[in-house]
C-alpha cells in the first residue's frame, strides 16, 4: 500500500467525526499527490457539508473531474452540491453525463435527478422517475427509493386542489 492510501483511508475514516484529523490526513495525502481525485472530492464535501461554502466545493469537484473524468465518486457529491446551491440547468447536464459514464452508480445518480425536479416542483415527473430509479436498483436495501417516493406522493396530496366542505357550501348559498 502507498502512503498516499494510508492518508486518504485515514481521511475518509476519520470524516466526518473528527475534521482536524480528517484535514490532517488530506493534507498528508496531497503532499504526495496533488491531483489525487478521492482527496480532492473530499475537500469538496468537506466545503459543501461542513462550511456550505458550495463555489469552492464546486471548485474541488471539477478539479477533480478535470484529471479523470471517470471518477465516479465524485458525480453524487457534485450533483448534491450543485442542487443545493441551485444551479439546476448544470445540475440538469452532469446528470445526463453522469448516467453516460461505465461503472456509475444508476441509481443514485436518478435518486439526484428525482431530487432535481423535486426542487423544481415537477412532483408528477419525480414520481414518474421513481420506477426507473426501481429498475436500476440491485440490492434489496430500497429505503431510501421508497422514503423518496412517500415524500413525493405527499407532496403530490398537498397539491391537490381542495374540495370545499359542506359547511362551506352552505354559507355560500346562505350568502346569495
Amino acid at each position: 500500500m502507498k502512503n498516499i492510501d494510508k492518508y486518504l483511508f485515514q481521511a475518509l475514516d476519520n470524516y466526518p467525526y473528527s475534521l482536524e484529523e480528517t484535514i490532517e490526513s488530506l493534507d498528508y495525502a496531497m503532499s504526495y499527490d496533488a491531483k489525487n481525485t478521492t482527496a480532492l472530492c473530499l475537500y469538496g464535501r468537506i466545503q459543501t457539508e461542513q462550511l456550505l461554502n458550495y463555489e469552492e466545493a464546486k471548485r474541488y469537484f471539477q478539479e477533480a473531474l478535470a484529471i479523470n473524468i471517470d471518477a465516479v465518486a465524485v458525480y453524487p457529491y457534485y450533483i448534491e452540491t450543485l442542487l443545493l446551491n441551485e444551479d439546476y440547468e448544470e445540475a440538469s447536464k452532469l446528470i445526463d453525463f453522469a448516467m453516460t459514464i461505465k461503472g456509475i452508480n444508476k441509481m443514485v445518480i436518478l435518486l439526484k435527478k428525482v431530487q432535481l425536479l423535486e426542487r423544481q416542483a415537477a412532483i408528477k415527473e419525480a414520481l414518474k422517475l421513481i420506477d426507473e430509479v426501481k429498475l436500476n436498483t440491485f440490492t434489496n436495501d430500497t429505503y431510501e427509493t421508497d422514503e423518496v417516493e412517500k415524500r413525493l406522493k405527499a407532496k403530490k396530496e398537498l397539491l391537490k386542489p381542495k374540495k370545499k366542505a359542506k359547511s362551506e357550501k352552505s354559507k355560500e348559498k346562505s350568502k346569495k
